[in-house]
């Protein structure tokens, strides 16, 4: 259940920011920096959304007699999910605000932990019955 919570907060925080960034940003900054902030908020409804799937499997897992996903595996990808949306987007909006290039190199690695959570999602259905 907190995957779905996660994932139902993340939602509405990106489409608050969506919003701020659409109707506050708009004129205070750059075309550059707002498609960077609205990047930002792709990724992270992308992501919430993700994490709500997540918590439907781990409900399955849990209602079933057979387990047909690692629960481990499924666990270990919601905490990348969440630790993505916060490194990933969350350095785009203070890229996009702040301006400090600095903040374009820790971009990447939410994007790698947005791609390790997705291996972890695709292997726990592979390695339920084993693990």
């Amino acid at each position: 259940m907190i995957w779905i919570n996660s994932g139902c907060f993340f939602g509405f925080l990106s489409v608050l920011l969506g919003a701020f960034g659409a109707h506050f940003l708009k004129t205070r900054l750059s075309e550059y920096s707002l498609g960077i902030f609205q990047i930002g908020t792709q990724y992270q409804i992308y992501h919430a959304l993700s994490l709500i799937s997540l918590g439907i499997v781990c409900l399955f897992n849990q209602t079933n007699s057979q387990t047909f996903f690692s629960t481990q595996l499924l666990n270990s990808a919601g905490y990348c999910f969440v630790g993505g949306i916060i490194i990933f987007s969350g350095s785009l909006y203070a890229l996009s605000l702040l301006g400090h290039k600095w903040l374009g190199a820790i971009t990447p690695i939410g994007g790698l932990i947005f791609l390790a959570g997705w291996i972890l999602f695709f292997f726990s259905g592979f390695l339920g019955k084993r693990i």
